[in-house]
């Protein structure tokens, strides 16, 4: 059963150390999508982008970048560990931006963003992963929330970079120096991981139990250790004598299938809030309601600051919320502000209008990172049986990333042909259909460790999951 137990301080510190140099993944996530929303705004005149270039350079670290890198680093997480795969994503993280802030050229550019896209999408799978995996089941929904936390800080970050480096550096190339920032929390995540251990329940699943009993003597009370280390072994024997690969496990179980199309269902409709139009393009959003370049990437630091307040709130409301009330309260939500944005396009132009585009804009990214921010990726480092973990939530990650790119790289022609009504419209009728899975198939989580989450689904053979009451 789930502990309760308050943690010492020496665990504490541990658990508290690791959480700040691992989310640094989150924050390198953060700031690679969320920077490019600046750049481009001087990349697109230095390196004479067409509309198809522009859409190429943002996409390309999405999709081919970020799918691959989720789809084979839940599987590398799987085969080296969570800590050796962080260290592989800090490499391709500090590759990536040097690579893109020294591009001579468009195609080298796009090179580039799809080796930093790989490091994004492993780090994706990998930091809320190894924290759930690392995390007593008290704290489980505030450490994994952290990386998401990062992740919106990571984007504050690129938003106040860019209009810092715009105002005091009066260079059509500082665009360079706004991609090469990244350079440094990259090298910190590498040389942080080497401090740290691997999870107890990838020991575990390795056979390695002497390990993953000291991993939980790091963070745990002795008896709290004890009594976890009997989950894990009691969880990981069987595991040890299948020679089935993750892709027949979830070809052959059908609660396991049924708990991986769930994770996929999640991923989607977290993209579908359409919460990336606005990373990475609300600059360009703001200047074509009528605000010049400079003001639009300051307005632009609104959005980060609101993303990280109410990421902050989101985390704390976890403690008292259950997620599925969470993610039904942040869709309504966002389909409300989407609507109410819709119609603030019809005013007629003026700067009046713009700043109440940006007031929608901010409404709808605080839902969206209150509510459905925080606990998506939290349930899909919590849903996953332990035998399939990295692989399926690579699987739900890819899926994440796909719709992203698909998103992204269709907001520009939508908006095109549509106009900004229109398109916001049309978020509106998806995000209500997203409530609508939620309230129908997603499960609550909250209070109960990984292991019985796994021996309830199980147990109702991954049936009516909506509905079973949690632990």
């Amino acid at each position: 059963m789930s502990t309760s137990s308050t943690t010492d301080p020496a665990s504490g510190r541990f658990l508290t150390k690791l959480t700040v140099i691992a989310t640094l993944g989150g924050l390198l996530f953060g700031y690679d999508t969320g920077v490019i929303s600046g750049a481009l705004l001087y990349m697109k005149d230095d390196l004479a982008l067409s509309a198809f270039g522009e859409a190429t350079v943002v996409s390309s670290l999405l999709f081919p970048g970020a799918a691959f890198g989720a789809l084979f680093g839940g599987r590398v997480a799987d085969r080296i560990g969570r800590k050796r795969s962080l260290l592989v994503c800090a490499g391709l993280f500090l590759v990536g931006a040097l690579g893109c802030a020294l591009a001579p050229n468009v195609e080298l550019m796009v090179a580039a963003r799809i080796v930093l896209g790989l490091g994004v999408g492993a780090a994706a799978v990998t930091c809320p992963l190894y924290l759930a995996e690392m995390a007593p089941a008290e704290r489980r929904g505030r450490m994994v929330t952290i990386n998401e936390l990062m992740i919106v800080t990571g984007q504050m970050l690129a938003f106040a970079t860019n209009a810092l480096l715009d105002h005091f550096i009066q260079d059509p190339h500082v665009w360079r120096m706004m991609l090469a920032v990244a350079v440094v929390p990259a090298i910190a995540l590498f040389v942080g991981m080497f401090a740290l251990p691997d999870s107890p329940r990838w020991y575990g699943l390795q056979g390695r139990m002497t390990e993953a009993r000291n991993v939980l003597g790091l963070s745990r009370t002795p008896a709290d250790a004890d009594a976890e280390y009997a989950l894990i072994v009691e969880h990981t024997s069987h595991m040890l004598k299948t020679k089935k690969t993750p892709l027949s496990v979830i070809r052959d179980v059908p609660w396991i299938r049924r708990v991986v199309v769930i994770g996929c269902g999640l991923a989607i409709v977290q993209q579908a809030t359409g919460i990336n139009t606005v990373n990475y393009y609300a600059p360009t959003i703001l200047e074509e309601s009528g605000l010049g370049v400079s003001a639009s990437l300051v307005a632009t630091i609104a959005v980060g600051v609101t993303s990280v307040v109410t990421t902050i709130i989101g985390i704390v409301l976890l403690g008292f919320v259950g997620r599925r009330t969470m993610l039904l309260i942040g869709f309504a939500g966002v389909a409300g502000s989407q609507l109410a944005l819709s119609l603030v396009f019809l005013m007629a132009e003026s700067t009046t209008r713009s700043y109440v585009i940006l007031a929608c804009m901010i409404l709808f990214v605080g839902f969206v990172q209150m509510f459905i921010g925080t606990c998506v990726w939290l349930l899909l480092s919590e849903i996953f049986p332990l035998s399939i973990r990295g692989f399926a939530m690579g699987i739900a990650v890819f899926v994440l990333w796909c719709t992203n790119a698909i998103i992204s790289f269709a907001f520009p022609v939508l908006n095109s042909a549509l106009g900004s009504t229109g398109t916001f419209l049309l978020f509106v009728v998806v995000n209500l259909g997203s409530w609508v899975f939620v309230h129908r198939f997603v499960p609550e989580t909250k209070g109960t460790s990984l292991e019985e989450l796994e021996e309830r689904f199980e147990a109702q053979d991954g049936r009516g999951m909506a509905q079973m009451t949690p632990a």
